[in-house]
């Protein structure tokens, strides 16, 4: 399903290690919008939903919702940490175009 790179799981450890609330992990969804169609999104979870496939990455727990899932299969998540400026950036196969600035996209 979804890979993480090292620099990824690092990133999100320290989110989850810094959280106020106690995190059951980390939801990574897509829903509709952005300029090309489909957006990423991440938060952090109290608790995982009843339907939610659970990947363990890492000693990172990510929480995926059922319509999310095949649109996330063989996805790979880094955190780049640039002069540009820092954050996550997935490589999607199943994205068949992308907008310039890489949050969305069209499956």
């Amino acid at each position: 399903m979804i890979t993480l790179t090292p620099n990824a799981v690092s990133a999100i450890d320290k989110f989850v290690k810094g959280s106020d609330a106690p995190v059951a992990g980390l939801r990574i969804s897509i829903s509709g919008g952005g300029c090309s169609g489909f957006q990423y999104g991440m938060r952090l979870e109290e608790a995982k939903a009843e339907d939610d496939v659970v990947v363990e990455f890492g000693g990172v727990t990510l929480l995926v919702d059922p319509f999310s899932a095949p649109l996330l299969e063989g996805v790979q998540v880094d955190f780049v940490d640039s002069l540009n400026g820092s954050g996550f950036k997935f490589e999607n196969p199943n994205a068949t175009s992308s907008c310039a600035c890489g949050s969305s996209f069209t499956a």
